[in-house]
């Protein structure tokens, strides 16, 4: 099992900036891959970036030069700095983590934080 919370979302004007944490307990020598998703009001959840276990990187086109991902301890906490922001980075953003036991992997998300840019 692995819990994920979650914490630096709030209200920004366009342009300015924001950083997201991700704090991961449990489990985490089993994490392989870990990311944030955001969703929208009325769309689907969707890929922001990620980080393999490896350390490497992938970003969503819309985002890449904009946001960075990082990690403080490889598999402890994950950081997404967003600058630029722009009104259509307005989403609900949620930590998520991929396991493999070497039989099965599993899925687990946080509870998500309200990230909102007034234009």
């Amino acid at each position: 099992q692995v819990q994920l919370v979650e914490s630096g979302g709030g209200l920004v004007q366009a342009g300015g900036s924001l950083r997201l944490s991700c704090a991961a307990s449990g489990s985490t020598f089993s994490i392989s891959y870990i990311g944030w998703y955001r969703q929208a009001p009325g769309k689907h959840r969707e890929l922001v970036a990620g980080i393999t276990s490896g350390g490497i990187t992938h970003y969503q086109d819309s985002v890449k030069g904009r946001f960075t991902i990082s990690s403080d301890n490889p598999k402890n906490t994950l950081n997404l700095q967003m600058n630029s922001l722009k009104p259509e980075d307005t989403a609900v953003y949620f930590c998520n983590a991929r396991t493999w036991n070497g039989v099965e992997g599993s899925d687990y998300w946080g509870q998500g934080t309200q990230v909102t840019v007034s234009s």
